[in-house]
Parts: C-alpha cells; sequence; structure tokens
C-alpha cells in the first residue's frame, strides 16, 4: 500500500470509529463548524468522498442511508475510496479535481484525508468525545494547510485563524490556524 492509502486508510478508521461512539442522542448536538450538527459533519464527510469518487464515475449507484445510519454509509464510501487506492492504475489515474487536475491518491490525500482528521475532531467536540491525533498526522495537516495559502479562507472551508491557548501542543496549534478553538 502507499503512503497515502495508508494515511486514507487509518484516519478514515479512526473517523468510523469517532461516528461508531456518537451517543444516538447526540446526532443533532451542534459542531464547531457552524450551522452544523455533529450529523451534519459526518454526512459532509460522505457526501464529499461521493464527490472524490464521481471524479472517477465511481459513485455507489444506489442512494446510502446518510439521514438513516450514518455509519453505514460512511462504510460504503470508505471502502469505495480505499479499493481504488488500492489499485495503482486507478489511483494514478489524473482527475479534474477541486484543486485542478492530479492524480485520485493526491486529491484523496489532500482533501478527503484531512477532512477525515479535522472533521473527527469537530464530531469529538459536538458530542463530548475526545480526538487526540497522532503528531506526525498533524504536522502533515499544517504542511497541507500552509500551503493552501489563502484558499484555506475561502468561504466554506476554513474560518480565520484563532488565538493559540497558552502551553498548547501542536494539534491545539493546528487547530487554532484552522479557525477552531482548541480547548
Amino acid at each position: 500500500m502507499s503512503e497515502i492509502a495508508d494515511r486514507y486508510t487509518r484516519l478514515a478508521a479512526d473517523f468510523r470509529d469517532t461516528v461508531d461512539d456518537v451517543p444516538s442522542e447526540q446526532w443533532q448536538a451542534a459542531s464547531p463548524c457552524e450551522g452544523w450538527t455533529a450529523h451534519d459533519v459526518v454526512a459532509h464527510v460522505i457526501h464529499a468522498h461521493l464527490m472524490q469518487l464521481g471524479f472517477l464515475d465511481a459513485a455507489p449507484e444506489a442512494p446510502l442511508p446518510v439521514d438513516e445510519d450514518p455509519l453505514a454509509a460512511l462504510d460504503v464510501v470508505v471502502e469505495a475510496v480505499a479499493a481504488a487506492l488500492a489499485d495503482p492504475d486507478i489511483a494514478s489515474r489524473v482527475i479534474d479535481g477541486v484543486a485542478g487536475p492530479m492524480t485520485f491518491a493526491e486529491s484523496i490525500d489532500g482533501f478527503l484525508s484531512f477532512d477525515l482528521l479535522i472533521h473527527r475532531w469537530d464530531l469529538a467536540q459536538a458530542v463530548g468525545l475526545t480526538a487526540v491525533f497522532d503528531l506526525t498526522d498533524v504536522r502533515w495537516a499544517r504542511g497541507l494547510a500552509d500551503d493552501l495559502g489563502e484558499m484555506l479562507r475561502a468561504d466554506g472551508v476554513c474560518g480565520p485563524a484563532r488565538p493559540v491557548p497558552a502551553g498548547a501542543d501542536q494539534q491545539q496549534r493546528l487547530l487554532a490556524h484552522l479557525g477552531r478553538r482548541p480547548e
């Protein structure tokens, strides 16, 4: 497996574990993403997967149970992306993605894997769980965020950077940079 596929698989598993831990009565809890509930965060991640698979004309044809069973819907799209990344011909296929032409694998790494990491924290915050990132993932995500420059602040991406709490660790610094309020 490639480094990109490994990272995606690991971050998808971490996100899935957090989704699985959401208490059923917490799906409508407000998330740190303005105007979004916990359910909205998961639905966004699922729809982002569908968009990426759509670049390959590989999105699942059957409607997904996003509203009724977000975990089952997540499993379907994660399996499809993982299968695409496992096929070297598909992973290296150039797509016209969100940020222009790039390989499918590069698009997954720069978009979905980033979303899986950051939105895991958003989901955890919404429902009172904890999401601790591996330091390697924090450094990787910060590098992606820095590479995005001002595009990071585009409408609907990340808000303005927030003050960094005194004594903040690297995860808290990343989250503050991405407009979150790490505690």
